[in-house]
């Protein structure tokens, strides 16, 4: 795991272990802590209790709202009589719904208990990808990615096909995760650790990728069993998968610091000392007025627009890698099989990128080195007729991708101040973004095959845009942080009393200071 710089003020423990915990509780009533080697220790602990259970619930997630990509390859538009942008039309729905819900999403995880809130909803996404594998009809199928569990299952006993008629809710269900266990992420850690923790968790993506070329190689070979076909099986049984991990996450998971199970007394004092210290007591409140900060905080729409080009780029490849790679001479088979290695390799530049951004505490001028990476790719993509360079031109493009997503979120996390501030922040920062999931749904067309120019075109434009704009927050940025060392004392210099009068300022204290 990352090792941890020593804090302003720290000193080491006793060394009288029966008195650890006693002195380490006192120690939090002043900017003394833990030392750095016991620090060290208590990150880790965080880390190996927190991150993979987080990365497993994002790559369920992440495999629930992709494998329609690798279901096409098992039959389903000829099942179904798709034709046209019909498969084009199944991807876009899902995600109007699936980005209403994350602001919200949000603030239900600030007012009531990640606990329940993050397995609750996981639920309810698990039921309805389930009851996908039962589609019997293109409406069928636009339905339950549109519907409720409660409708579609009672549609399901009476023996009827689902239809589109039904509420919305799979996009709903599911649309809180991502920026929910982002800004959960944000109430562990301190703002220079959050980075590496929001890539491990994301990598979970690239692997989700990997892990569903290689099960949908195998459970399509299901086909014929029950009377479904391959593609059935797949959402039948990655749909149970989510549901029992849902009901395990009830009794595994940690709501906040200072409730944590795992730690001992001592350490969740010391865990909230750290978070208090870097967060500047700035206000940790539910108020309305923070939402309204956020909403009208122009620094987070410029992170909105660039979020959504790359996330545009992103789900572009999730969704449509195994058919990209189809049109380069391989069979549908060895297609599933062939979308492994660009994830593993986008995997390691997530991780890559994370531990750059928090060791350098800069954000923004590794967006750009991305931005520069995919674009490599898309131009490999768009040039090349040599099917060999293609291939690699998809590493390029999922490695240059895949990181800026993490990347993005910790970026904003960073520069919002206050929680629940930062909490909408976020929200707002991640469902823009997933308005690129529509956009992509309707990149790569069918009747551009093989070539697809037009959608490479479009990706090009936007990883263009994303760098533009990343180069102007991070001139930005630190502009602003000279303007604020002149004009006021430094951060470290501010008595508590000082900085309780502008407690409710967020980002916009005299004493805070942005992630370039």
């Amino acid at each position: 795991m990352l090792s941890m710089g020593k804090e302003k003020g720290d000193e080491s423990p006793v060394s009288s272990s029966k008195d650890e915990d006693v002195m380490m509780v006192e120690s939090t009533s002043s900017t003394v802590g833990f030392d750095e080697k016991m620090t060290k220790k208590l990150v880790r602990k965080i880390d190996l209790y927190l991150v993979p259970f987080l990365a497993l619930l994002y790559l369920l997630s992440y495999l629930d709202r992709t494998n329609i990509g690798n279901a096409r390859l098992g039959g389903l538009e000829a099942d179904l009589g798709m034709t046209g942008l019909d498969y084009n039309i199944v991807l876009a729905v899902f995600f109007p719904t699936y980005v209403l819900a994350e602001v919200p999403s949000n603030m239900m995880m600030k007012r009531w208990r990640p606990s329940m809130w993050i397995p609750t909803i996981m639920v309810a996404w698990g039921i309805t990808t389930t009851l996908m594998g039962l589609s019997q009809s293109f409406g069928g199928l636009v339905a339950a990615r549109m519907a409720s569990p409660q409708n579609l299952s009672g549609r399901v006993r009476a023996g009827k096909d689902i239809n589109a008629d039904t509420e919305p809710a799979l996009g709903l269900a599911e649309g809180g995760l991502f920026p929910g266990v982002t800004y959960y992420i944000t109430m562990w850690y301190r703002r220079h650790e959050c980075g590496f923790r929001m890539a491990l968790f994301y990598s979970a993506a690239t692997a989700a990728g990997a892990f569903g070329g290689l099960l949908a190689r195998g459970i399509i070979e299901m086909a014929g069993v029950g009377g479904l076909s391959g593609w059935q099986w797949l959402f039948i049984l990655e749909g149970i998968l989510t549901t029992i991990i849902a009901v395990i996450a009830y009794f595994v998971m940690s709501d906040y610091p200072s409730t944590a199970k795992f730690l001992t007394p001592a350490e969740r004092q010391e865990v909230t000392r750290r978070l208090k210290y870097d967060h500047n007591g700035l206000a940790d409140e539910f108020d309305m007025r923070y939402f309204w900060d956020a909403v009208k905080d122009w620094k987070i729409y410029v992170h909105m627009l660039i979020t959504l080009a790359i996330y545009t780029s992103n789900y572009s490849v999730a969704l449509f890698l195994p058919t990209i790679i189809r049109t380069l001479g391989y069979s549908n088979n060895t297609a599933q099989l062939m979308t492994v290695p660009p994830y593993i390799f986008a995997c390691a530049t997530c991780i890559g990128g994370g531990i750059l951004g928090d060791r350098t505490r800069q954000r923004g001028v590794w967006m750009i080195m991305f931005c520069c990476f995919s674009l490599i790719g898309l131009i490999m993509l768009i040039v090349s007729h040599n099917n060999n360079v293609k291939y690699a031109a998809v590493f390029f493009a999922a490695g240059g991708f895949f990181p800026n997503v993490p990347m993005g979120a910790a970026w904003q996390g960073n520069n919002v101040g206050g929680s629940l501030k930062r909490g909408v922040g976020l929200a707002m920062h991640v469902g823009f973004g997933n308005l690129g999931g529509v956009l992509s749904s309707f990149v790569f067309l069918s009747k551009d095959s093989p070539q697809f120019v037009q959608g490479l075109a479009i990706l090009i434009s936007l990883n263009v845009m994303a760098a533009i704009l990343a180069g102007v927050m991070t001139v930005y940025y630190r502009r602003e942080n000279a303007r604020r060392d002149r004009e006021h004392k430094a951060p470290e210099a501010y008595t508590e009393d000082e900085k309780s009068l502008e407690r409710t300022k967020g980002d916009y204290a005299t004493f805070f200071r942005y992630t370039k």
